[in-house]
């Protein structure tokens, strides 16, 4: 394998926090597909329109450089600036003084990232229903090891590291062809199994939502039995940096937002959806800076319990 990578160097117009931005990315600290190296790089394994490919970046004093391999490698550095948010505009979301202008002012370099690959965010979001992060973490991880494939890249002792240990996710026909009782194994019910399935046999369809706007975007996902609109605002906002794709139905997102907006320890889907109101079409980005307040409603009772689907 000829491990001499594809290269760009980019700099951004304004600033940018390379980890906050792509940290959505990430499925958990054991993704496979996503790696954050001791040298503060990161590493990111994709299957493109043009292939699998492996995509390294880092930023210093301000430059971000890149490398590509694979036959992705091409079609990810082409669209690295998208990627790390060089079309997503924050200057209409004007916010009154407190905490969340704070936010917006001690982190001028967070950013949407836009993958503009569907799939690649629409499974594990799907993975990700109504069962814990480490719930779907683990399935990912299994089902990336047992039928993904080894990342383009580097040998261990190369110039830039490694890409040794990264998994490339499954493409749509073999995600179609895995079995029932691997899901099992994996630890996914059958009903997100079953919207798995649904969704790869679609995966031309669904793909073509990247370049949609937000409406007609949310209404060709949600077209597909068993992804609701929590699944797809959690798959625009990476594949298409959507600023105002609100993931209503999340476990703990109303509460958060009730709190930092109105004090209010415990809130429903409605009144989510009202305090956001105004900030429309930033509604996303308001959550994202809400996360960066560090506000926290109180706790009361007990978390979300695991279950163990191999079980049943």
């Amino acid at each position: 394998m000829d491990d001499a990578p594809h290269e760009r160097a980019w700099v951004p117009d304004r600033p940018l926090d390379l980890h906050r931005t792509l940290a959505p990315l990430r499925r958990g600290p054991g993704d496979p597909a996503c790696r954050l190296a001791g040298d503060g790089s990161l590493w990111r394994a994709s299957r493109t329109p043009a292939g699998p490919g492996t995509l390294r970046v880092a930023e210093r004093a301000g430059e971000v450089r890149a490398q590509a391999w694979g036959p992705g490698a091409a079609w990810l550095l082409e669209r690295l600036p998208v990627l790390l948010g060089a079309t997503d505009d924050p200057s209409g979301l004007l916010l009154p003084p407190g905490p969340l202008r704070e936010a917006q002012r001690t982190h001028p370099g967070l950013r949407l990232c836009r993958t503009g690959l569907v799939l690649e965010s629409l499974v594990p979001a799907i993975l990700e229903q109504k069962v814990t992060s480490d719930e779907a973490y683990r399935a990912w991880r299994l089902l990336l090891r047992d039928f993904g494939t080894p990342a383009p890249g580097p040998a261990p002792g190369t110039a830039y590291g490694t890409a040794q240990g990264l998994r490339v996710a499954p493409s749509a026909r073999e995600w179609a062809l895995i079995p029932s009782w691997e899901w099992h194994r994996a630890g996914v019910d059958p009903k997100r199994a079953a919207t798995v399935q649904r969704a790869v046999r679609l995966a031309p369809r669904l793909e073509q939502a990247s370049g949609f706007a937000h409406a007609e975007a949310f209404a060709r996902l949600t077209a597909v039995p068993g992804i609701g609109h929590w699944t797809a605002a959690e798959t625009l906002q990476r594949s298409n940096g959507d600023a105002d794709a609100v993931s209503v139905g999340d476990y703990h997102l109303a509460n958060f937002v009730g709190w930092a907006l109105a004090g209010r320890p415990r809130s429903d889907d409605a009144q989510l959806l009202e305090l956001l109101a105004p900030y429309a079409p930033h509604r996303h980005r308001v959550c994202r800076l809400i996360g960066l307040t560090g506000l926290r409603p109180p706790r009361y009772g007990p978390r979300l319990t695991p279950n163990d689907h191999r079980s049943r």
